[in-house]
């Protein structure tokens, strides 16, 4: 109900205004640390009476600071109907809870799961013999594959080559190997349940959709799920098989940060993004890539080879806001969030084996413009037309 999340929202609005002053606190200690320290025993009776006053006042402040946004969420809570839609269910509340999924997902579902986005597939049109899977990006929802205006890809599909449209909705601050594991278990359940017997399967991937995709065909083949043997496609758009460099600024920022007292509290703004966000370093998909290790310690990529499926084909479109994707500009900032050479799995390290004919680079375009572009759908008709 939208009282609860109201709520939710509240006590995390208040945790993370009180969050911050926290960190405003434990700068100030980390200074007066190292002031103190330079002045010497002589300045014990001043430190002592400035920790006190210290103490007091940033108590105060968290307080208020922590208690303003919850007691005004209780107090709206207490307005809510039972006609009051839910935050998921309005655009603007589907906007912004995909956006605090995707940086807090994994604390999110722990500590305030009315606002957790759970994975669901969404059909849109009367079922036919084959299915298109749309699967969006961090901290988007399936209301972003209408980013630009016009019809959808999966609308388009449907209406030129028969293809019934089926949108994911997922929390993307989870494991990466969480979604896909939970995508696998919604792909069976979905093909069991089908009305007509599916004859062909297409997953579509924007971002991290992408590597949910690819974890999703581990770990059903894995586990023998029938839904496999109707997969002929996976289409990754902008996906960071090979990491993604701005959380790797980040777990680096975090990382020197941690090295001074006056700077480690200004870490923690950095170390509290979610495990979704995290396991884009490298491109996680797999448990194993995660599992034991310590995700705020740099250390270099040690994410396991995910083969492709045989009789599956592997297609990818990567963009650069550069005409020229080998340009100097091309090759710094790709499409502004993933570099083509993450994009077409071509690392110096990894390499995936996307053939070359099931690959395209898209110049003068970004990110989000591959969710909703006459030149990817172009490639994506091309590659699912029959014959």
């Amino acid at each position: 109900m939208r009282g609860s999340e109201l709520k939710a929202a509240g006590e995390l609005a208040g945790e993370a205004l009180g969050g911050a002053g926290a960190i405003v606190r434990d700068v100030q200690r980390g200074v007066a640390e190292r002031v103190f320290g330079m002045l010497g025993q002589g300045a014990a009776p001043v430190r002592v009476a400035h920790d006190g006053i210290t103490a007091v006042v940033h108590a105060s402040v968290r307080a208020g600071l922590r208690g303003v946004p919850s007691g005004s969420a209780r107090a709206l809570a207490l307005t809510a109907t039972v006609d009051t839609p839910r935050l998921a269910d309005t655009p603007g509340g589907a906007f912004a809870l995909g956006a605090i999924n995707g940086m807090w997902g994994d604390r999110i579902e722990r500590d305030h799961a009315p606002l957790a986005l759970g994975f669901d597939l969404r059909v849109d049109g009367d079922p036919t013999r084959k299915l298109a899977v749309f699967l969006h990006g961090l901290c988007e929802t399936d209301e972003a594959w209408r980013l630009g205006g016009g019809p959808t890809y999966g609308e388009r599909l449907r209406e030129d080559l028969g293809h019934t449209p089926v949108y994911a909705r997922y929390n993307t601050g989870r494991h990466i190997s969480d979604n896909g594991r939970a995508l696998a278990a919604a792909l069976e359940a979905l093909v069991r349940e089908w009305p007509v017997a599916v004859d062909e399967l297409v997953l579509v991937g924007h971002s991290m959709g992408g590597l949910v995709a690819r974890s999703a065909c581990h770990y059903g083949a894995q586990d023998g799920m029938g839904w496999i043997g109707e997969l002929e496609h996976v289409i990754c758009l902008g996906s960071p098989h090979l990491g993604a460099p701005l959380e790797r600024a980040a777990a680096r920022g975090a990382h020197w940060l941690r090295r001074l007292p006056e700077t480690a509290p200004l870490a923690r703004l950095l170390t509290e993004r979610s495990a979704g966000v995290k396991d884009l370093r490298y491109g996680a998909l797999l448990e194993e890539d995660w599992d034991g290790i310590d995700p705020d310690v740099w250390a270099p990529d040690g994410c396991g080879e995910v083969p492709f499926l045989p009789g599956v084909t592997y297609c990818y479109i990567g963009a650069t806001v550069a005409r020229d994707k080998d340009s100097p500009l091309g090759r710094l900032v790709g499409d502004m969030l993933v570099q083509f050479p993450s994009a077409s799995g071509d690392g110096p390290q990894r390499r995936l084996a996307f053939e070359l004919e099931h690959g395209q680079h898209l110049g003068g375009a970004h990110h989000l413009q591959l969710l909703n572009h006459p030149g990817v759908y172009g490639r994506l008709a091309g590659w699912l037309s029959p014959g």
